[in-house]
């Protein structure tokens, strides 16, 4: 969140400092607070992926060991897709002993370890998700997750949105100031705050049911995705 107060005059003999911005402006007139909020959509130019392998044996040293073999099927397929080792990142590695539930000794029975490992993609190239989805299934991922659009840098959009917000807030505080018979406003207080939205990612899916039941390239629709930005604002009414 960002919060600036707009000073009214520079005070005598005190310098700036990183305090200025906690200055309390005094208003004279009635104040009017707007909290106005406005998106920008914009075509997403990032697409995040996310994809697992997962792995059982008896014992937890062969669990990790198929893990490993497996897993490392699945980034080889994806660094061969000529996606860069910077855009592939681990993002968990696990381990548990699994247990059955006996009805009739009311027991837990041990029947192994599971032994699992997650990667996420980020692709540069929106189009080829599709392509990418159904690579990392045929390499061997068990499971799915994504994909998940966003902005690289959503700046442009950001500063659209920011400005709707500020001359949505200045004409409606200029409309209250006039209907209490004021003739103008000033600006007071500025709080913002940014939310980067998006379309809802795809439910997380099993690899395995993905390779059988996709007979086809999987489609993927980017859509748009969107930079709110929220504002509340302080106005003085002024005559």
């Amino acid at each position: 969140m960002i919060r600036f107060a707009i000073p009214a005059l520079a005070a005598t003999g005190i310098a700036a400092s990183a305090h200025a911005a906690e200055v309390q402006v005094q208003a004279q007139g009635p104040v009017v607070e707007l909290s106005v909020s406005e998106t920008v959509d914009a075509k997403p130019d990032i697409v995040e992926i996310g994809a697992g392998v997962t792995s059982q044996a008896d014992t937890a040293v062969e669990a990790m060991r198929l893990n490993a073999r497996e897993m490392t099927a699945v980034i080889d397929r994806i660094k061969a897709l000529g996606i860069d080792e910077d855009d592939i990142q681990t993002t968990g590695i696990n381990l548990n002993a699994q247990y059955d539930y006996d009805q009739s000794t009311r027991r837990q029975v041990f029947r192994g370890y599971q032994a699992s490992n997650r990667v996420s993609v980020t692709l540069r190239e929106v189009e080829r998700a599709g392509e990418v989805l159904d690579a990392l299934v045929a390499a061997g991922a068990t499971d799915i997750n994504g994909p998940s659009f966003s902005l690289e840098n959503d700046e442009g959009p950001r500063a659209q949105a920011r400005r709707a917000a500020f001359d949505s807030a200045r004409e409606r505080a200029q409309e209250y100031a006039q209907w209490s018979g004021y003739t103008g406003v000033r600006l007071l207080e500025v709080n913002e705050s940014v939310v980067r939205g998006g379309p809802v990612p795809y439910a997380k899916a099993d690899g395995r049911m993905m390779a059988e039941a996709a007979a086809a390239p999987t489609p993927i629709e980017p859509g748009l995705v969107g930079t709110q930005v929220s504002l509340t604002v302080k106005f003085e009414m002024t005559r």
